[in-house]
């Protein structure tokens, strides 16, 4: 399904940290982000949103993505979209604060379109949320029909 020009599409927001959630509200609702936020807190729920997808609801303009996930991991869900044909062009942008080489190398090798790790400055983490909006939400050119 299509967000029509009055709706741009929601992000999927993959953290299953209460203060890393919160922050990360907070920074989009200061940017005054105009697409909604959906929250999985687990990998489980963020896989669970793929029957939600092929049963009619939006998809979503990005996924932001922690990799240290309960129930299933990042890089799991990750896995499971890119080899979905039906939602492997969603955007997957890994926003973390591991800094492990190996993660960063399983990211790109299972097709992550983008890795950035958390900042922990709050003023640093406002800018990185602009920079994901500005760039995934209003910049970057989708395909019609995902």
């Amino acid at each position: 399904m299509m967000s029509t020009p009055l709706q741009p599409p929601p992000i999927l927001l993959v953290e299953d940290n209460p203060m890393d959630l919160d922050l990360t509200l907070r920074a989009f609702s200061r940017k005054r982000l105009t697409n909604h936020v959906q929250i999985a807190r687990d990998g489980e729920e963020a896989l669970a949103y793929m029957g939600r997808w092929a049963a009619g609801e939006p998809l979503p303009a990005v996924i932001l993505l922690d990799i240290n996930l309960p129930k299933v991991s990042g890089l799991e869900v990750l896995r499971q979209l890119k080899d979905s044909e039906q939602f492997r062009r969603i955007p997957v942008v890994i926003l973390t604060s591991s800094r492990e080489d190996r993660d960063l190398a399983q990211a790109y090798d299972l097709g992550v379109n983008s890795y950035i790790e958390k900042p922990v400055n709050f003023n640093k983490f406002m800018e990185v949320a602009e920079q994901i909006e500005l760039y995934w939400c209003v910049l970057n050119e989708r395909p019609s029909r995902f």
